[in-house]
């Protein structure tokens, strides 16, 4: 059974993909997750965590690249890119404690990521996260 852990994967795998020029992702996230075996309650969870995420992609782009400290926001690995987008999205839009949303994004950078991922994504939701 999948978990929202799971699911948060699985939206930086569609968030990764639409980074990567495949803008007709969202009309197969549900042929997407169900591949993924994401259904019922954490189906439901990723597509309103993606479909938040591409809402609100302006504000979100905008809070990352505000906490970006000598690093240019096109210059950004995609999938970093893309964990930074739905963690930035959930600090700015659910209510969920920021450190457990921190601590989800740096937990799929490390599956996702480079080495240098989860201290980099852990310092620019830290940032985002105080100015909530």
């Amino acid at each position: 059974m999948a978990t929202r852990h799971h699911a948060r994967m699985a939206v930086v795998s569609l968030l990764y993909a639409y980074d990567l020029g495949n803008k007709s992702i969202a009309d197969y996230t549900d042929e997407i997750l169900e591949d993924k075996k994401i259904r019922n309650k954490q189906k439901e969870f990723a597509l309103e965590l993606f479909r938040g995420v591409m809402e609100n992609l302006e504000a979100v782009d905008a809070a990352i690249v505000k906490h970006l400290k000598d690093w240019d926001f096109e210059r950004l690995g995609s999938v970093e890119r893309a964990t930074l987008r739905l963690g930035a999205y959930e600090i700015m839009h659910s209510e969920l404690d920021s450190a457990v949303v921190i601590n989800e994004a740096i937990e799929v950078s490390k599956a996702f990521g480079t080495e240098q991922s989860p201290k980099f994504i852990n310092g620019v939701l830290d940032a985002i996260s105080k100015d909530k």
